[in-house]
């Protein structure tokens, strides 16, 4: 007790004091920081003691990062020193905060790393900088992505060590990542490890009030493994904001689902899953071929559909996507079921359109095309080909063909078409 109380004495003297706001004990803590952290060299503002076991700086900066974390900058920081952690030689601080930062990781191979030589007395000193946690109530912890700055930005952070590497979690901020949109984080949880990437859970939402949900759990490989395998589940996910912007006023209603990604690397081309799509509250308007449509029917509620179901499974294998279970329908005006692949942007499919027969009212002898009726609809087969950036379907050659072989419905037609435009162009009934 003695010599305890010796120790602490001489701990919290103005000459211990002097030393911890010197320039000598800065660069050995710069030394110490950046052989824990696994950077080549760091960077401390001056620190100044706040008390008996703590102390603050302004800032830290490091970079060049040899494994998880590639740099990091780090401001307003204050940190709880144990002293207790020298028997254990360790310099052990067992709560670092940090008002604000930044840290940039990556996937890293792993390296053995120089052991440099030391003196005959270093066996009785401290040889390690242990971090218990560090906490940031607003972080942004990014990645590159596609060649662009991705990751969380504004969130509360709080790292923990897991052997010689580091766990991250997080909460609140957003997520911001090309090809998707900007999202709102609730929670995620990640460790990196020399060998592996382990995503424990990802929950984000375009607005984490709603009930929106989309989850995701995976791992990556690191090293002689760079093998990929991530689930994900979405639910009540708006659909519009997810869109290109041509269709986002176009196309909206809520998806659920599911996806499963695997792949021999994260590189597309080795990539292979499978996944379900439902959307609810489906709804399609103010598409050119619903409106045509709508003129040549003489039904305004074919300019737009609301659909009771739309769903459909699909699962890819580079360069190849195949679709099926395909259905889409609102009830007593259409449905369509099918199945269509892709390879590369080649497009093969056969779809089964079923109309009501009201809405076939508008050309002669529908019978000749829908052929077999089922379940209210008249039904018929509509075989695609082509490329997705220019599709090719069979129905339309079938339609003009029944319509030469009618020459006045033909006219009726034409004559029907002519009347909307008269009243479009000068008004009146």
């Amino acid at each position: 007790m003695i010599v305890f109380g010796i120790g602490v004495a001489v701990f919290i003297s103005p000459p211990a004091t002097h030393y911890v706001e010197s320039d000598a004990f800065r660069r050995a803590m710069e030394k110490e920081t950046a052989k824990g952290l696994h950077f080549p060299r760091a960077h401390y503002a001056p620190i100044r003691r706040t008390g008996a076991l703590t102390a603050q700086s302004e800032s830290f900066e490091a970079d060049n990062g040899q494994k998880a974390m590639k740099s990091l900058d780090a401001h307003g920081i204050t940190a709880e020193f144990d002293p207790w952690g020298v028997f254990l030689r360790q310099w052990r601080f067992t709560d670092v905060r940090v008002q604000s930062g930044d840290v940039d990781i990556q996937i890293y191979k792993a390296n053995p790393e120089a052991v440099p030589a030391k003196p005959w007395f270093a066996i009785f000193l401290p040889n390690r900088v242990y971090l218990e946690k560090i906490e940031s109530a607003q972080a942004n912890v990014t990645w590159r992505f596609r060649g662009e700055r991705a990751g969380f930005f504004g969130t509360q952070l709080l790292i923990t060590p897991n052997g010689r590497d580091f766990e991250y979690v997080a909460s609140g901020g957003r997520l911001k990542m090309a090809l998707v949109p900007d999202l709102d984080l609730r929670h995620t949880h990640i460790l990196i490890t020399k060998t592996l990437l382990t995503l424990y859970d990802l929950d984000v939402a375009s607005d984490s009030h709603s009930d929106e949900s989309i989850r995701a759990q995976g791992y990556a490989g690191l090293g002689k493994d760079r093998s990929v395998d991530v689930k994900a589940n979405f639910n009540a996910v708006p659909i519009r904001q997810w869109l290109p912007a041509e269709w986002k006023d176009r196309f909206n209603g809520s998806a659920f689902g599911d996806l499963h990604w695997t792949g021999q690397n994260p590189k597309l081309e080795s990539s292979s899953g499978e996944g379900l799509l439902c959307v609810r509250n489906g709804r399609i308007e103010d598409v050119p071929l619903l409106q045509k449509l709508g003129e040549l029917s003489q039904k305004k509620s074919f300019e737009r559909l609301d659909l009771n179901e739309c769903s459909l499974k699909f699962a890819w294998r580079y360069p190849e996507i195949d679709i099926w279970d395909i259905i889409i329908e609102e009830q007593g005006k259409f449905r369509i079921d099918g199945k269509i692949s892709i390879e590369g942007r080649l497009l093969r499919g056969t779809l089964n359109l079923g109309l009501t027969h009201e809405y076939l009212d508008w050309f002669p002898n529908p019978e000749e095309v829908f052929n077999r009726r089922s379940s209210g609809y008249l039904w018929t087969n509509v075989h695609l080909s082509g490329t997705i950036d220019e599709p090719v379907q069979d129905l339309s050659p079938r339609i003009l063909e029944l319509f030469k072989e009618s020459p006045g419905a033909y006219l009726q037609l034409m004559f029907r078409q002519f009347g909307d435009w008269l009243k479009k162009t000068f008004g009146g009934d």
